[in-house]
């Protein structure tokens, strides 16, 4: 899991209305597998600190220096951390980081697939998504992605590609394809193969749908992992 370390801010990039990934130089790398995260450690003077995970979007290796990892990080209404982070850090500031942190919810990179992510949730299986890509094996991977709103798409310019699709549950683009409405079984059963593992991300009240959806897929319970977000921002 590793110990606290400094990291340096190297760039800050919009994701999304009140969505950033930020790319930390990190002072001691670890290597990283795909869906672990990392803790990011706020200190003020006074000695008061506030912690909070954050899950690596990158793939493992770096996004081009292996010293390197991207946090993608939604601002709460709120939220001491997140707020912090979106509005106070620039490019050459340092944080306190300490991972890779996760074992379970972890894709090896050769075994079929089925990513599901509902909101920000989509964090982690884009590290597993960009994984497939870099290391051509993107055949063993299916991603599933339900979003409010176009605008709503983190990673809006690389996300898309045959093996994704994107489920809009309030408002769909001219050309999408398929009405809003909510993650359904037809969204998710020709995804599906007999040795899927599934990955199944985002808010507590997603997940469990979620994964209810991909046993009626077919998808055996045993096969399923699932990473609940919380609201701490």
């Amino acid at each position: 899991m590793g110990s606290w370390q400094a990291a340096t801010v190297v760039a800050v990039r919009d994701e999304a209305p009140r969505v950033k990934t930020l790319r930390l130089a990190l002072s001691s790398p670890e290597p990283h597998l795909a869906g672990q995260h990392y803790v990011v450690r706020l200190r003020a003077p006074d000695g008061y600190t506030a912690q909070r995970s954050y899950s690596v979007a990158s793939a493992p290796g770096g996004p081009g220096d292996p010293g390197e990892i991207d946090l993608t990080i939604e601002r709460l209404d709120g939220g001491e951390v997140s707020t912090f982070l979106h509005d106070g850090v620039e490019v050459g500031d340092q944080l306190e980081v300490r991972g890779p942190i996760g074992g379970w919810f972890v894709w090896p990179g050769d075994t079929p697939a089925l990513l599901v992510g509902g909101g920000s949730g989509v964090v982690p299986l884009m590290s597993m998504l960009r994984l497939a890509r870099r290391t051509g094996r993107a055949d063993l991977v299916q991603v599933v992605v339900s979003v409010r709103r176009p605008a709503d798409l983190y990673y809006a310019d690389e996300l898309p590609g045959p093996e994704v699709t994107v489920v809009h549950t309030r408002e769909a683009p001219p050309d999408g394809g398929r009405p809003p409405g909510r993650l359904t079984v037809a969204d998710l059963a020709p995804a599906v193969r007999p040795d899927t593992t599934a990955y199944v991300c985002g808010s507590a009240r997603f997940a469990g749908a979620a994964s209810q959806l991909v046993v009626e897929a077919g998808v055996p319970v045993e096969r399923i992992r699932v990473e609940r977000f919380g609201p701490t921002g």
